[in-house]
């Protein structure tokens, strides 16, 4: 029996999460230091996974399968393709850069009693996050997968309500009230979108006899399973919802800045960097897999969702006063771009979707985690509050512009790349959805310059004045990740190889190929 190289990959996050929160309460630094080792040995294992993965082999490798629910046909069954290893690589990398930047973000304040363990209990969720993002990334039972995308609402619920941003107006009560109403917020939504996607999961049972993803895509392409029209589009529907909840898609957003405004910034690096991708992968996995024919007929609908996403998420991001639901609006425009990539059903932009899930990740992380370093020092979150700051912390300041200008999709930087596809894919099919969607481009521009001249230029506030630099850990935090911007802005070549095979996979499930050029129209 080969080793269970997916299981160990979600196993020892879990298994970290249990050790951090047994640490003694007085031993808060070695609670941090396990915490960090264990998601360095996770992405060490997520390496491996890397490594043994064949873009060129079979479409679900490093399979297991064992017997779970027997009686209801539930498998224990994991599987990645190229899709799902991009994003278990993405989870691993960034969740080591979480811990490191929230170092000191659960240490208690005035707390004088050895049983208070807010600091075990913060690196704790994080690590079970990790281990149930990082299981759903590679589920190919229909059922596990639901278990585990409901399940990971509970450790982001105490993170959002248990551990929010301290730099909040109003006071501790207000900030409590605050975090409280987001965090039930985030669980309402999102188990809203799970209560409908288990009625369909039902369904689907009932008409297929089983969960197993790729049985039920075999026997769809082979003719065995044959779903009634409006079966097969109640069912997507079912399935498309709780993706949108979670994805974050317009008019089910509404959860999201609330959740990121009031999370200290690695959780908020969490929530949209990690989480929000299990929404955009299932709409890829389980949406066009399981429901071919719906999701094409869906398809102008969805479009027109993710053009509102792209437009309304960037003009409400232009008039932001709050850094960080700033950040938020202008992920929930991202992932509009994300979910047009998905629906255009070309070749390009579904690669082009798939490159945005990984690069938004580095980027958003890169941008809201050198935030939260700017928002720890001045103590605010108001933009108002902060000007001159590249004159007394240059290096944060550049590093702070390098996040803007991926945000934005600069020419260079990775997420130039995918927006880049995403919008070849789209004027491919819908030239009328790529016009519209390049607005999006222009107000990314308009929101992320006027943000930086704001805080970072201008005369030296005297709140800012005494403002220290970026400290060696801060850095150890920030450089990789705009390393990896650089590289992949200049050299995708490496996540290309991996995620195009199964986005040729994904197109072949619906019966899609890739419009030709209009030569005709084009001289």
């Amino acid at each position: 029996m080969s080793f269970p190289l997916l299981t160990a990959t979600a196993a020892l996050p879990a298994i970290g999460a249990v050790v951090t929160a047994a640490v003694p309460a007085a031993r808060r630094t070695a609670a941090k230091w396990t915490a960090l080792l264990f998601s360095l040995g996770t992405l060490a294992l997520a390496a491996a996974v890397l490594v043994r993965f064949d873009p060129g082999g079979a479409r679900y490798q490093l399979t297991e399968s064992h017997a779970w629910i027997g009686d209801f046909g539930v498998r224990y069954e994991l599987g990645v393709d190229g899709i799902g290893v991009a994003l278990l690589a993405l989870t691993a990398l960034l969740v080591p850069f979480v811990i490191l930047a929230g170092w000191h973000d659960a240490d208690p304040q005035g707390a004088t009693s050895k049983r208070w363990r807010p600091t075990q209990g913060f690196f704790a969720l994080i690590l079970m996050v990790e281990a149930m993002v990082i299981l759903s990334f590679e589920a190919t039972d229909v059922f596990l997968f639901y278990v585990l995308f409901e399940a990971m609402l509970i450790p982001m619920y105490f993170l959002i309500g248990g551990f929010g941003d301290r730099a909040h107006a109003g006071g501790d009560d207000r900030a409590a009230a605050q975090r409280s109403y987001a965090a039930v917020k985030f669980l309402l939504y999102n188990l809203a979108g799970g209560l409908i996607m288990l009625a369909a999961v039902v369904g689907l049972y009932v008409v297929a006899g089983n969960f197993s993803l790729p049985e039920i895509a075999a026997a769809r392409a082979s003719g065995e399973l044959d779903m009634a029209t409006g079966t097969e589009r109640l069912l997507f529907l079912g399935f498309f919802f709780a993706f949108a909840v979670k994805a974050p898609l317009w008019p089910l957003h509404t959860w999201l800045p609330n959740a990121m405004g009031e999370s200290t910034a690695p959780v908020a690096v969490l929530i949209t960097a990690v989480v929000d991708k299990v929404g955009t992968f299932a709409m890829l996995r389980f949406c066009l897999g399981l429901f071919p024919e719906a999701s094409k007929w869906a398809t102008p609908v969805i479009i027109v969702l993710a053009l509102v996403s792209i437009v309304y998420g960037a003009l409400l991001a232009v008039g932001q006063r709050d850094i960080k639901r700033l950040i938020a609006y202008a992920s929930i425009s991202h992932f509009g771009f994300i979910v047009l990539g998905i629906f255009a059903m070309t070749s390009q932009g579904q690669s082009g979707a798939t490159l945005y899930m990984v690069n938004h990740g580095i980027s958003t992380a890169a941008l809201m985690l050198v935030a939260g370093f700017l928002i720890s020092r001045r103590g605010s979150r108001l933009i108002a509050d902060y000007g001159g700051v590249q004159k007394v912390a240059p290096v944060l300041a550049g590093t702070f512009l390098v996040g803007g200008l991926a945000t934005l999709s600069l020419p260079g930087l990775a997420p130039f790349v995918s927006e880049f596809l995403v919008l070849v894919g789209t004027f491919a099919r819908y030239p009328a959805a790529g016009v519209v969607a390049t607005t999006g481009i222009v107000l990314a521009a308009l929101y992320t310059l006027v943000l930086y001249q704001r805080t970072m230029t201008g005369p030296v506030k005297e709140e800012v004045r005494a403002m220290p630099d970026l400290r060696p850990r801060e850095l150890a935090v920030i450089a990789p990740l705009i390393a990896l911007l650089l590289f992949l802005g200049v050299y995708p070549k490496p996540l290309t190889d991996i995620v195009n095979p199964a986005v040729r996979h994904t197109m072949s499930d619906v019966q899609q190929k890739d419009p030709r050029p209009d030569v005709e129209a084009a001289k």
